[in-house]
């Protein structure tokens, strides 16, 4: 939930001020996931609570938005912005509130004592937290947060003082006191007594690390140093003369793309350590089967495509790239001339995936909605899958469908299959994603960097990845050729589809101008497009902080229709489909009790027409695709019902885009 960015220039001299437009620069671009508070700690003045050596820390916190930090680090005049700094490592956090009100205090990076001789930036919980807390307060050490995180500076300063030489490492420290930590955990440590170096950390939770050199780097295979003396080949660090290093975390890259395309993830219980401008990879033990390396990747994303252009929110800008970002999704593997489908991902366990026993798909929010969309199988929300301790066997296939590839509840119900032998399958949007590394197989459904809390392109191109894998699935079956062909032909014109809905949102925003004021919104259908109801519905959750509800047509005389009435904004989804006519049923209800029913429906159908207060008339395609057509206007709607009703659109209360925390 939380924000991480930090920054190393190593024989680079930087300004102070610069140093700041970094650091600052960084939490923005994680601003979209969701914060109430901000910090950063950086190298202080010589003059003001310094060592023995001259080292200081200076700590800089604020409620509220990145802004109000950025205006609050130049009224430090302790702080000399225009002192150049040749080697430094400055962190910087945003804090997501779950121990203690959001507040300064309780920000981030916490301290270990009031010289700030360990700080820290922590992204996750510490379920020991309490326990941790009691042992130190009996051995001396104060505590001001309400924080879980706290623990962590004032451990890894125990440790210190405790310590049997002056020449223990600063990583040293750090794996002693993580040892001790239960819980999931990104962290990034700077301390006094080791100016210069950075350290930083993972479990459960995504760390990634940039680089970028004035050199070329001498090489982009870093093997691991582990503690019990043993090397991966022979031990190299990499000499970061003359360059800069970026740590950000949840692993999206929009914080480290303007500065390098040059990347590496973090595996769980990974060290990342620089000392001298060497940056080296730690862990305690070489477990069977581990991968003793870690490799520089590059990132093919550009700086454009995290910026809003000539949009007023990434949300909307996103929801406006759908035409472009099925395609993308689409591209090479879906073959039009020859009407087959090839998942690059999977084709080496269609076999396996033929042959199991279930097909169980489990993801949270928008990706369950997804499942809901298009797989007429097992689709179990993640915490109704452990909570019952659902029974998964050898034989199971278990598809894992997140956003970010980082989502906690979903993280650990793949770790729960894996256990129990099951096939596992990702489907996400993040390249280098713990769901990527972790599950046997996926598919990366390349809709591109999405910024906005409130998922919209990711939801399309999930939708059109399942889609394209039970086109796979289904290759071989004479008795299907027919329908794959009519499915195959509806995803070849959908972009220009989906590009005839985006030229009705003046309509749409007419539509929300009329009901912004509301405090409750129903949404009805039937069939394929039920899930259309429940993602139309959370939308508009997220965003307008108005209560909405999905509601499954055939249901209504089961209890909604109680709450129908003339003040009662009702959406009804009615198509040409297998429930067209149920669904006109239940049209007829809803205006039988003075219900104003706002319709979405087929172009020219004057039968539906005739019995809604407004109507939004969309193009028509193939059944199992429409959910793609008819989820575009709710997306639409929630966005400028929000708008009218004054809201972050990007950064709504109380929610993260990437959920790393149970």
């Amino acid at each position: 939930l939380k924000g991480i960015f930090a920054y190393l220039n190593y024989q680079v001299p930087r300004t102070r001020k610069e140093i700041f437009e970094t650091l600052v620069k960084g939490l923005q671009r994680l601003e979209y996931r969701g914060y109430d508070s901000a910090g950063i700690a950086v190298d202080g003045p010589n003059k003001v609570t310094s060592d023995i050596n001259g080292n200081t820390i200076c700590l800089i916190k604020k409620k509220g938005k990145v802004k109000a930090l950025d205006e609050e680090l130049y009224k430090k005049d302790i702080l000399d912005l225009d002192a150049q700094l040749c080697t430094h490592f400055g962190i910087a956090h945003t804090r997501w509130a779950t121990h203690g009100e959001p507040s300064a205090v309780n920000s981030h990076p916490h301290r270990s004592d009031k010289d700030n001789e360990f700080v820290v930036i922590h992204n996750g919980i510490i379920t020991n937290y309490k326990e941790l807390k009691k042992y130190l307060i009996t051995k001396g050490y104060e505590f001001e947060s309400e924080t879980d995180t706290e623990v962590i500076p004032k451990l890894i300063k125990y440790v210190y003082d405790n310590r049997e030489s002056d020449s223990i490492t600063f990583s040293t420290l750090v794996e002693r006191v993580i040892q001790q930590l239960e819980g999931a955990f990104a962290l990034v440590f700077k301390s006094r007594h080791f100016p210069g170096e950075a350290v930083s950390t993972r479990r459960g939770s995504p760390l990634l690390i940039g680089v970028r050199s004035e050199h070329e780097l001498p090489t982009e295979q870093i093997p691991i140093q582990y503690n019990s003396g043993e090397l991966c080949s022979s031990f190299l660090h990499i000499i970061m003369s003359s360059s800069h290093m970026y740590l950000s975390a949840p692993s999206t890259h929009s914080a480290i793309i303007e500065h390098t395309n040059k990347v590496l993830y973090m595996e769980d219980d990974d060290i990342a350590v620089v000392t001298g401008g060497k940056l080296s990879i730690h862990r305690v033990n070489r477990q069977a089967g581990e991968n003793p390396i870690r490799a520089i990747q590059t990132l093919q994303m550009e700086l454009q495509q995290i910026m809003k252009g000539n949009f007023d929110a990434f949300m909307q800008k996103e929801i406006f790239e759908q035409p472009e970002s099925v395609v993308n999704t689409m591209r090479g593997r879906i073959f039009f001339e020859t009407n087959t489908v090839v998942l690059g991902g999977l084709k080496d366990h269609l076999k396996e995936i033929k042959r199991c026993r279930r097909l169980i798909v489990i993801g949270c929010g928008t990706s369950f909605h997804a499942a809901v969309a298009v797989m007429v199988t097992m689709m179990i929300l993640f915490f109704d899958f452990l909570d019952r301790n659902t029974p998964v066997f050898r034989d199971d296939v278990c598809f894992f469908i997140s956003q970010s590839g980082e989502t906690a509840d979903t993280l650990m119900a793949l770790r729960y299959c894996k256990d129990h032998g099951a096939l596992t399958v990702g489907i996400t949007n993040t390249v280098g994603s713990s769901i990527c590394r972790e599950t046997t197989c996926g598919v990366h459904i390349n809709a591109g960097p999405e910024i906005g809390v409130a998922s919209t392109k990711a939801y399309t191109s999930q939708f059109v990845a399942l889609i394209m894998f039970g086109l796979m699935m289904s290759e071989d079956r004479l008795s299907l050729q027919k329908r794959r062909l009519e499915i195959i032909n509806g995803l070849k014109v959908l972009p220009e589809l989906i590009k005839k809905v985006l030229s009705l949102d003046e309509k749409i925003k007419a539509i929300a101008n009329e009901m912004y004021e509301q405090r409750s919104l129903l949404v009805m259908g039937r069939g394929y497009n039920y899930a259309t109801c429940l993602e139309g519905a959370l939308k508009i959750k997220e965003i307008t902080y108005m209560h909405s509800e999905g509601i499954l047509a055939g249901e209504l005389k089961h209890g909604p229709l109680a709450l129908i009435d003339k003040n009662m904004p009702v959406i009804m989804i009615v198509m040409r489909d297998a429930c067209y006519v149920k669904c006109q049923n239940a049209l007829q209800q809803v205006t039988a009790r003075s219900g104003r029913p706002i319709i979405l429906c087929c172009q020219d159908d004057p039968e539906v027409t005739k019995n809604a207060y407004q109507t939004i008339e969309l193009p028509h395609t193939v059944d199992c695709l429409q959910g793609i057509l008819t989820v575009i206007p709710l997306q639409l709607l929630s966005f400028h019902l929000a708008v009218l009703r004054g809201y972050d659109v990007d950064c709504p209360r109380n929610l993260a885009k990437s959920v790393t925390v149970e």
